[in-house]
């Protein structure tokens, strides 16, 4: 019997992704029957916010099961973590699982996420086992950032994954509520490592956290937002 997925809501931040929103809500109403999906944008104009809409006509029931938002239409201070944050905020399913819009997370590993989920695991990371086609540069910043943020978390006895910068994750909604209610301050709403942000805030052991291994390519549509801004964005997060 194929799984349902009434009891999932996929949760996903946008900024400039007009070129793979409709795609990617494309293949997943198409392979994940029943799934709920919550598309927060950040972006300055509506072309995001159209292309995402496009698509729900060409699926039945989808307009019941999929939420759209602006938030820049809301006047919300712009930034993926507070975009994240809002849109588990709106989910009305057990579990929820957060992606990104660049079609660099396969979809396949939805269905691995939420079997871990279902057997009891609190938290699931989809961990990168291995990136293509990343400049040098990217992979040395990336891997020097990571081990500050390793040692963060040892040091306050702080839960930890395989890939704790991972965008591709699923959790217990009541879990993540209860963390963030008690830590609003330690989430850097202008951020974009919402999963550091929450292990941080759980102590090691606290909760039962499972992984799935995929492979990370690199977007073939838009760019990247990685940038200064969220390297001190990063930083404010270690120390808070």
């Amino acid at each position: 019997m194929a799984m349902q997925y009434e009891n999932i809501t996929v949760v996903i931040p946008t900024y400039k992704e007009k070129d793979n929103i409709g795609v990617l809500l494309k293949l997943l109403l198409g392979r994940y029957p029943g799934i709920n999906l919550i598309v927060v944008d950040d972006s300055p104009d509506d072309s995001t916010i159209a292309a995402a809409t496009a698509v729900l006509h060409n699926f039945k029931g989808a307009r019941r099961r999929v939420k759209i938002v602006s938030r820049h239409k809301l006047g919300l201070q712009r930034g993926l973590t507070s975009s994240v944050i809002y849109g588990i905020s709106l989910a009305k399913t057990r579990y929820v699982i957060v992606m990104d819009a660049d079609l660099q997370h396969p979809i396949s590993k939805i269905q691995d996420i939420s079997k871990k989920l279902a057997e009891g695991y609190e938290l699931v990371v989809a961990t990168r086992a291995d990136v293509t086609n990343w400049a040098l540069h990217r992979r040395i910043i990336s891997r020097l950032l990571m081990y500050v943020a390793y040692a963060v978390l040892f040091l306050r006895g702080a839960a930890r994954c395989g890939d704790i910068f991972s965008g591709y994750f699923g959790f217990e909604k009541s879990m993540f509520e209860r963390t963030y209610a008690r830590n609003k301050k330690r989430f850097v709403g202008p951020g974009f490592k919402v999963l550091f942000d929450l292990l941080k805030c759980i102590p090691y052991g606290k909760i039962k956290i499972g992984e799935v291994p995929y492979v990370f390519h690199i977007r073939k549509k838009g760019a990247s937002h990685a940038g200064a801004r969220q390297v001190a964005a990063l930083i404010r997060s270690f120390i808070s």
